[in-house]
Parts: C-alpha cells; structure tokens; sequence
C-alpha cells in the first residue's frame, strides 16, 4: 500500500508531535524518582524490552511489522544504540542534576537536531523556522526558571548536564538518522526493530548490572515508573517519533520539545500541585507562539511513495 505524502501528511506528523511532547514530560518526575534506585543501563534494558513487546503486539494487530523490514539489521543496531544512549545518560544524568536543569539542556536538542538534518539530509532550515526555533528556546527557559533572571543567571552546569548534553547530541543525531536509513518500513514495524536492537545493545553492555539487580527488593515506584515510561513515554513516543520524522524536517520534529516545560506543569497541575505564577505561564504562551509558527504557511513536501 502506498501513500502520498504532502501537506495533510504533515500536520499528521504535528499532532503525532503534540502527542510525544505531552507523553515525554512525565519522563523526568520519573527519572528523578527511581535514577538513583535502579542502575540506568539496567532499568533502560527492562524499559526497551518492555516497550519492544507492546510495539509488538500493536504491529502484530494491524500487521503493520513485516520480517522483510529487518534487512540490514545493522541499521537497527546503530538506531537503537543511539537511542538507548541518550535515555541512559538521562537517567545518569537524573542522579545528580535537577529536572529543571536537564530541562534547561533539552532546549539545545532542536537547534541540535537542525544542524544534523542539514548535515545527514543536506535539509535547509529556512528563515521562519530558525525564527521559531529561537523563540520556542526563550519561551522554554522562561518557563524552566520560572521568568527569574537571578535564576537564570545562577545557573551553572555541572557534571549531570554535562552527561545529559551527551545524550541530549544522540537523541538529536537519531531523528535524521531515522530518515536516513528509512527504506519504507511503517512506523510501528521501525519502532519495533529499534527497540528491539536496542534491547540487545542494552543487554549486552549492562549484563553484569541486570544479574546484579535484586528485582524482589525494588520498591513499588520503580515498578510503576516503568510501566509508565515503556508504555507511554517510549512505546507510544516512539512510534509518533518515527511517524513525524517521516512527515517533518528534522528541526521541526525536535522543536516540540520546547512544549516539555508547559506539559511539566499540566502535569503539575493534575497532581495537585497548582498552577505556577503569571510570568511563568508568559513563557508558554511564548513557545505555543513559536508551534503556531511552525504550523503557519506549512511548506509543501515534495511527493514521494513510501510502501507500508
């Protein structure tokens, strides 16, 4: 089945990215919960192969994943150890920096990401999108430092931003990789086999660290974190990842990321915990502003048949 690709497949790849933003906050109330209760490169083998088999079983029902999509598995390979890289440094990350720092840091992933595709895809950002990608950065650390300049100011970085950067440059690296390597395999049948190879890349790298968790002596939280971030902040993300990066630039695709801060506070907001002050709520109104510019005057993809 092919399927032709232009304007309504774009705004398709914006809402799949609205979608992952709100699904991705939640990830750093759990990583700074359960980062110093579980070694990273353990949890994150148990979260990719988790989410592996849900992606599994949604491929297996729509018969969307194929046994002829895994040709060339060594694309998968370097996927999926691109991808764990940068979920593991989080979660590294986690266990000494703050959210809002490795918030803060986030922020760069667009601009990141822009610079990758330019190189990998020799996509061009135009004018209007590099002018959003700056607003959705101001707008975002306003809100991450609650429109405090002091705050702002006093920020220092220290080893656990330091080591999300790192994984922040892998995460951008994956989205024009992902592109990159397509040769028309549907979103879900790719979802699967990254996961799936990064599941073994994990496994492999932390072995040791999996046969030394005590799994029976873990508390309640991690198990719970897990459900969570297999389920919702990976699976799901996951395949609105490779769904928008199909339909999207890839500078497009990360600047969503700049709605992280405000989904953080509706989330926030839904555990009780009120809502933040008026200045803070002006940095959201910056970043939708730099998303609507996004979604303004839409250019016209060019039409290409990709076989699902």
């Amino acid at each position: 089945m092919s399927a032709r690709y232009g304007g309504a497949e774009a705004v398709k790849g914006h809402v799949a990215m609205l979608a992952f933003s709100s699904m991705v906050a939640g990830s750093f109330t759990f990583g700074a919960l359960t980062a110093n209760l579980v070694d990273p490169v353990a949890f994150q083998a148990l979260r990719f192969a988790f989410a592996a088999l849900v992606v599994l079983m949604i491929g297996l029902v729509t018969g969307a994943i194929k046994l002829s999509d895994a040709r060339a598995p060594w694309r998968w390979l370097l996927l999926g150890g691109t991808f764990s890289t940068y979920f593991v440094l989080m979660f590294e990350g986690l266990k000494t920096a703050p959210p809002i720092s490795t918030s803060a840091v986030m922020t760069l992933m667009p601009i990141m990401t822009a610079i990758f595709s330019w190189i990998i895809l020799k996509q061009v950002t135009t004018r209007r999108v590099m002018l959003a990608l700056g607003l959705g950065a101001v707008g975002a650390l306003w809100v991450i430092f609650r429109g405090d300049l002091d705050r702002l100011l006093a920020f220092q970085v220290g080893r656990g931003e330091a080591v999300y950067f790192v994984g922040c440059i892998a995460h951008a690296l994956y989205v024009p990789l992902v592109r990159y390597f397509s040769r028309g395999e549907s979103a879900v049948s790719a979802s699967f086999w990254v996961l799936s190879a990064g599941a073994v890349v994990l496994t492999i790298y932390g072995w040791n660290d999996l046969r030394a968790v005590e799994f029976a002596t873990l508390p309640p939280i991690v198990w719970i974190a897990l459900a969570y971030l297999s389920i919702g902040a990976m699976a799901m993300t996951f395949v609105f990842l490779n769904f928008a990066s199909m339909r999207l630039p890839g500078g497009k695709v990360m600047a969503y990321t700049y709605l992280t801060p405000g989904w953080v506070i509706l989330w926030e907001l839904a555990f009780g915990h009120g809502l933040p002050e008026l200045r803070v709520l002006a940095g959201l109104i910056v970043t939708f502003g730099a998303v609507a510019l996004l979604l303004k005057h839409e250019e016209r993809a060019p039409r290409v048949q990709l076989q699902q």
